[in-house]
């Protein structure tokens, strides 16, 4: 039998629907862990299958980090003015702004990264890999893994959250999919900085 306090337990980890949560466990034998990576596989089924409806609705929600020093400019497109106002989807919204913020990314998916900065960064990469004297196939295999890590670190769905770690921007999106029920797209985004070039990125529905 599977214990309300466990259940509870799960739902504030994941926000996810209490018979979501209880199916969860029930289905991982009351392993905590094992049910939230249940429930991300579940809400990455359900985001995938939205994620071919139309997100023309949102919000434009902004961040200025004190000291008005920095500040972010976002975009987040769903399907009704409906979701675009409930609190779930505006703290999503802040959320994000204040990610980028704090992490910088790029791009908002890797496919957006500008094909010379790619370059640029395999370059640095294969030099490394050559000077360690690793043979071709483990050297290849290197910098493709490096490249994977850059792109962990620069585009914005593949960045650990900063609010918790422990899951991508990806994984938050998809848990807000799962609870609101509708298509969401972080669509684009400015970063300022005084005296520096600002970065964004854009992301087709």
């Amino acid at each position: 039998m599977i214990k309300a306090s466990l259940v509870k337990e799960l739902r504030e980890k994941t926000g996810a629907g209490m018979m979501e949560c209880k199916r969860a466990l029930v289905e991982t034998g009351g392993d905590l862990e094992k049910a939230v990576d249940f429930l991300r596989k579940s809400g990455a089924a359900k985001a995938a299958k939205k994620a071919i409806r139309a997100a023309n609705d949102g919000v434009i929600s902004t961040y200025i980090h004190p000291g008005s020093r920095l500040g972010v400019l976002l975009e987040i497109n769903c399907e009704t003015d409906f979701v675009a106002n409930t609190d779930i989807f505006q703290t999503f919204a802040r959320d994000v702004a204040m990610h980028i913020a704090a992490a910088s990314p790029v791009v908002v998916t890797r496919d957006q990264m500008p094909d010379e900065l790619i370059a640029r960064e395999k370059t640095i990469y294969q030099e490394q890999a050559k000077e360690s004297g690793k043979p071709a196939d483990i050297a290849e295999k290197i910098v493709a893994g490096r490249l994977d890590k850059f792109y962990a670190e620069s585009a914005l769905l593949e960045q650990a959250f900063v609010k918790d770690p422990q899951k991508t921007i990806t994984q938050y999106l998809e848990e807000v999919i799962t609870r609101l029920g509708e298509n969401i797209v972080i669509t684009r985004f400015v970063r300022f900085e005084l005296g520096e070039a600002s970065g964004n990125g854009q992301a087709t529905d």
